[in-house]
């Protein structure tokens, strides 16, 4: 291993280990996104096997994201579960069917629930806390 990867590896888990969890929902997001997106350009260039692997990283994310959520919360957890349900739906589509626009869909998805998780991080009443 290269001392670039190495450094590399050491500072994304000091990054998780030091993240609040907010902030590590932020980066399951941009995890799923980055997949996805990797997914969707290897899918135009027809490498199925690649395009399914991102897919597969990116179901496993959403599947972690969805299994944190706390029920007892409210009526948000009830539809971000609704939300990741949709998005796996639409990544099965997308494998069946060879369908880049289908990953598309849930990248925008997915990237608008990260904007929004960002927002709250930034907002005055959690920099306070």
């Amino acid at each position: 291993m290269s001392p670039y990867t190495q450094a590399r590896r050491a500072y994304h888990e000091s990054a998780v280990l030091t993240a609040s969890p907010g902030q590590l929902v932020v980066m399951l997001y941009d995890g799923a996104i980055r997949s996805l997106r990797q997914s969707a350009d290897a899918m135009r260039r027809g490498e199925r096997e690649r395009s399914r692997n991102g897919m597969r990283t990116a179901e496993a994310i959403i599947d972690e994201l969805n299994n944190s959520l706390d029920m007892r919360q409210g009526e948000i957890p009830s539809r971000l579960r609704s939300i990741y349900f949709y998005c796996k739906r639409l990544l099965i589509q997308a494998n069946a069917q060879t369908d880049a626009e289908s990953i598309d869909m849930v990248v925008k998805l997915l990237g608008e629930l990260r904007e929004a998780w960002s927002q709250i991080l930034e907002s005055p009443e959690l920099k306070s806390a």
